[in-house]
């Protein structure tokens, strides 16, 4: 419970360092304002997560391969569950985003992209558009496993409610992506995130295909902008 509250902090925390930065134009001056307080929320979150959760290991006395399942020789069916299921979960997440769009635009809600899709289509440079692949596509997939599967899931499993533990976790990863768009495939993305890793014994698989999820997105928005006249 202690962990939770304190990666909540650091989320806050990044939160509002980027509005700061934004206020005293600090972003301005390095060249992209979306960009810079998206690499701060970003990177103070992820990577106070690692931290936190490396000293919450070391107070138990675990290792990151015992704790998280790295340690299983039956790895390569891990991945390749991971593979299977990032094929199948693609088009599905797509279909409900699209008629998420619908169900929104009839109910006359008002919606908007993802504020890192945002990000990403405001984008010139492509030493900015590199830093962001890195980031949506090796660390977000890697720190929020840790934190929702790894962690958060378990917690709330251990403590006798496995449903709630796989659709709170699940509404929760979805919720803390503050978009009214991509909340239902989200959370259907997590929901089998959570049985991969059930499956498999093994954070690996769950990292695998959010990182695959995350990179087909990435390079669906890129080869969109690259067909746009003037991008």
């Amino acid at each position: 419970m202690q962990l939770m509250l304190a990666l909540l902090l650091s989320l806050s925390v990044g939160m509002m360092m980027a509005i700061m930065l934004t206020k005293l134009d600090v972003a301005q001056k390095l060249g992209d304002k979306n960009f810079a307080s998206f690499c701060v929320i970003t990177l103070v979150f992820h990577v106070s997560a690692l931290v936190l959760i490396s000293f919450f290991l070391r107070q138990h006395q675990v290792t990151w391969s015992e704790a998280f399942g790295f340690w299983r020789r039956d790895r390569l069916r891990a991945v390749a569950l991971a593979i299977l299921l990032a094929i199948v979960i693609l088009p599905v997440a797509w279909i409900l985003g699209e008629l998420s769009v619908r169900v929104l635009t009839v109910l006359d809600i008002k919606y908007e992209v993802q504020q890192p899709v945002q990000t990403l289509k405001a984008m010139v440079s492509w030493g900015q558009r590199a830093a962001f692949g890195v980031i949506a596509m090796g660390l977000a997939p890697v720190v929020e496993e840790f934190v929702f599967r790894g962690i958060i899931y378990p917690c709330v499993k251990q403590l006798g409610y496995p449903r709630i533990a796989l659709w709170g976790t699940s509404l929760f990863f979805a919720l803390t992506h503050f978009n009214l768009m991509t909340f239902v495939p989200l959370t259907i993305l997590a929901v089998a995130l959570t049985l991969l890793y059930e499956a498999t014994d093994t954070l690996l698989a769950p990292i695998v295909t959010h990182s695959l999820f995350n990179a087909a997105n990435y390079y669906w928005l890129l080869w969109q902008q690259a067909a746009v006249p003037g991008n």
